[in-house]
């Protein structure tokens, strides 16, 4: 019989825990058709590198590609090279763009969907940084990622916060970046919850006027933009930006607090999804989506539901960190042989927050295998002082 897990709680004190039977979770008979479902995945990075991991990074490439290959099975997209797989934020410009050949190459192969990150951060953010310079460093990205057969997500730049006057840099850019590109992107609005360097973004800190300067820049250029990703984890703002778009334009959502309603919609319309949620809970996301195709709503919600908690804790404030859970869920669930994160950032969660996790992960029923699971989570345990 398995001896309970001893986790710590934020009063100091310590509980014991016993997780749960692993949940079956099949994978789709057929291709998830009611939603489009992107999860935003993480790179698995080289723990035996000889780098200093806050400074510098290399990446396990079968591991990372393998994750890959996970997330395909289950029917889901993959968004590649985005902020959960730590662009600009530990994974400089050349390894994503290895990243993305290497991915491209992968899906050709086994038949998986994907779409690029691309974004400036070739660029260091400073006075001496102009509206040229970054629409320079977006089209070297989006020609890297067309040159290698791919779709593109149009990332938020840190560059162009930095250095806009107002709307109309924006506009120019975007308009530019548009009228170049040889098939409709998805525009990624990326708030600074996430990434507090994005603050201001489409030139105005008023998240009201910021959305109808990205709006007019959409219905100018309808013909070049699959979606809008909007990552505010704002339910009512993203709703009602859903309803103010151009026919055709899909709404991504990228809200990790309140997924399932915006996925399901209302007699308006829905979202589609492109979550780094996703990442950590691909099964359970693919069971919700065809319990959807199938019109079983009453499962879609059950199965979604558990998962929502763990959602909120994950990407709890500081929302930037919400990477450490991902990948602390993969490493507990056997998808890489240790927890470290690109950019040292194995560290950026507690010990506590950790344990929370563990626990809303049995409930939603994604740890693959307890009896794993609890190994895993008592080293991590043990090195935290939890006897």
């Amino acid at each position: 019989m398995t001896r309970p897990l001893r986790l710590p709680r934020a009063d100091g004190s310590v509980v014991e825990y016993t997780p749960g039977p692993a949940r079956e979770w099949p994978r789709p008979a057929r291709p998830i058709t009611g939603r489009v479902p992107f999860a935003a995945v993480h790179v698995v990075a080289d723990p035996w590198a000889d780098v200093s991991p806050t400074l510098e990074t290399r990446p396990d490439w079968e591991a990372t590609l393998a994750y890959r290959r996970y997330v395909w099975s289950y029917g889901l997209a993959v968004a590649e090279a985005m902020d959960t797989a730590q662009r600009g934020m530990g994974l400089p410009w050349p390894l994503a763009a290895e990243l993305i050949t290497r991915s491209i190459a992968e899906a050709r192969a086994c038949g998986g969907q994907l779409a690029c990150g691309a974004g400036t951060d070739q660029l260091e953010p400073s006075p001496r940084v102009t509206v040229s310079d970054v629409e320079a460093a977006y089209e070297e990205q989006c020609a890297h990622i067309e040159h290698a057969g791919g779709r593109i997500i149009v990332m938020a730049s840190r560059a162009l916060a930095a250095c806009a006057k107002s709307a109309d840099d924006y506009v120019k850019v975007y308009g530019r970046l548009l009228s170049q590109v040889a098939e409709p992107v998805i525009i990624h609005w990326l708030g600074d919850m996430f990434d507090p360097a994005l603050a201001g973004y489409w030139g105005s800190r008023d998240l009201d006027a910021a959305m109808q300067v990205l709006l007019a820049i959409v219905r100018e250029h309808a013909a070049k933009v699959d979606g809008i990703k909007v990552s505010l984890l704002d339910q009512a703002r993203e709703i009602a930006m859903r309803r103010q778009l151009p026919a055709g334009v899909r709404m991504y959502t990228g809200d990790d607090f309140d997924y399932p309603t915006t996925i399901r919609g209302d007699a308006h319309g829905h979202s589609d999804a492109l979550l780094g949620i996703f990442d950590a809970i691909a099964p359970a996301a693919s069971a919700a989506l065809q319990a959807l195709d199938a019109g079983d709503v009453r499962r879609y919600q059950d199965v979604f539901a558990p998962t929502l908690p763990l959602s909120r804790h994950i990407f709890g404030a500081p929302t930037r960190f919400y990477k450490t859970g991902v990948v602390f869920l993969a490493y507990l669930n056997g998808h890489q042989s240790h927890f470290r994160v690109v950019g040292g950032l194995e560290g950026a969660r507690s010990a506590v927050h950790l344990a929370e996790l563990f626990v809303l992960a049995d409930r939603a029923g994604v740890l693959r295998d307890a009896e794993v699971a609890i190994v895993r989570m008592r080293h991590v345990m043990a090195l935290a002082g939890v006897s």
